[in-house]
């Protein structure tokens, strides 16, 4: 995989200016073209359609408040990515979900807002990670708020054999490459083919080394969490997995878990 364009999920607030300096950074780092975008839609539930009386005026306003919105987010893109000539900027009146997905295609990595520790019921922007991850058809990453640089010298990969594992190592390969460290984190009877990631990874010239973690008494996203913060990465990849087929119904939770409460970037591919 090659990485040759970069998008990010702007939004107005200004918890956006890190995750867009970072993904600048990202830019450069790979010679890639940034592209922000926003999208929200007039939140209309509760206005009565048809003559009421305001019901228009209301409308009107709620649509302006939008537009309004997306102009911030792009005026914020604009200032934090200023200075690159390899720029664009992509926003919509739509359902953000639908939107982003049809908007992933041209972007090989998808950078966006994961919420705060602090407060886990608010989004970081109007697109929440857990609902595109499963669709997006590209690798995605979660950054923590307030994180404005990724220097994924030391990176953690969450393995199971899985799939959507392999693939997120396949996607984590441009910033593989660029790592000092590099440990294989396998989770119970998850050391399932190990040695065979180990030898793919030296394949790419990628030395790795690999550990088993303990996950007694502890959430297995626990688990892969505290292994990855005691061994100082600054990055953890992961396959992403739903509840759709029974073989991925315990992997799930994990990725809802990830998705939450883990502290450092997370790359994640399905």
């Amino acid at each position: 995989m090659t990485c040759a364009s970069i998008m990010v999920v702007v939004d107005a607030d200004e918890g956006a200016r890190a995750r867009v300096r970072l993904a600048g950074w990202l830019a450069d780092e790979f010679r890639a073209r940034l592209i922000g975008i926003d999208v929200d839609q007039p939140n209309d539930a509760n206005v009565s359609f048809g003559p009421t009386p305001g019901s228009s005026y209301v409308l009107a306003r709620l649509h302006e408040a939008t537009r309004d919105g997306l102009l911030r987010a792009r005026t914020l893109f604009e200032v934090e990515s200023a200075g690159r000539s390899r720029r664009e900027w992509c926003d919509g009146v739509d359902s953000p979900v639908h939107f982003l997905l049809a908007q992933a295609a041209a972007a090989d990595l998808v950078v966006i807002g994961r919420p705060s520790l602090a407060d886990a019921s608010t989004l970081a922007s109007p697109i929440d990670p857990s609902g595109i991850v499963l669709g997006l058809g590209r690798p995605l990453l979660i950054t923590p708020t307030g994180v404005e640089h990724l220097e994924a010298s030391y990176i953690a990969i969450g393995w199971t054999n899985t799939r959507e594992a392999r693939r997120a190592v396949s996607d984590a390969l441009p910033f593989l490459r660029r790592a000092e460290h590099i440990l294989i984190l396998s989770v119970g009877d998850a050391a399932d083919r190990v040695p065979t990631l180990v030898a793919y990874l030296a394949a790419h010239g990628i030395d790795a080394t690999a550990i088993g973690v303990d996950a007694e008494g502890v959430d297995t996203a626990d688990a892969l969490i505290d292994a990855a913060c005691e061994n100082a990465a600054d990055l953890l990849v992961t396959g992403a997995y739903g509840h759709s087929r029974l073989s991925e119904w315990a992997f799930g939770g994990v990725t809802r878990d990830l998705l939450a409460t883990c502290p450092i970037c997370c790359l994640m591919s399905h």
